[in-house]
């Protein structure tokens, strides 16, 4: 018996070559614009659902399901016809005010529930009781309000051209 292990030249293994990933254009997703994607891609898991849905569901609410369904096509037909690339900066300046605004108002909102809230419903809590109970939504709603008025503030300090 020949207990002596026998030496095996190993050589390097040979590089192998990975396949080229496929170009984006064979899927046709390099084509499509974002909102061109998103009619495509909510219209295919609509009709799957519409088609799985309207045998189980009464005739009526069915029927309105499919027209609901058709406004639907229609108004992300028109959606997909906008060019992103068109819309300048000084169209949406309005969009931009009113999202601070509504933040802002949101946010200023939501501290006024949360101290009637308090005030209706735990009056035997402290000011500083109130604080240490619900913090977590204090802060939130003044974050709110805080992100709406720094949108408001850049929106301010844009130069007008």
């Amino acid at each position: 018996m020949d207990f002596e292990p026998e030496v095996t030249a190993t050589s390097m293994p040979e590089a192998t070559e990975f396949a080229e990933p496929p170009e984006r254009s064979a899927f046709g997703a390099a084509t499509l614009t974002p909102l061109e994607f998103l009619r495509d891609t909510e219209g295919l898991l609509r009709r799957k659902t519409l088609a799985t849905l309207s045998p189980v569901l009464p005739p009526p609410v069915a029927i309105s399901l499919q027209d609901a369904s058709e406004v639907a096509d229609e108004s992300l037909n028109q959606l997909a016809e906008i060019d992103l690339d068109e819309i300048s900066d000084e169209e949406l300046k309005p969009a931009r005010i009113l999202i601070g605004l509504t933040f802002s108002g949101f946010g200023a909102l939501f501290l006024v529930l949360l101290l009637l809230y308090l005030y209706l419903l735990h009056p035997e809590l402290s000011p500083v009781e109130q604080v240490r109970e619900y913090w977590y939504q204090y802060i939130w709603f003044v974050c709110l309000g805080v992100a709406g008025m720094m949108m408001l503030g850049r929106e301010a300090m844009r130069p007008k051209d």
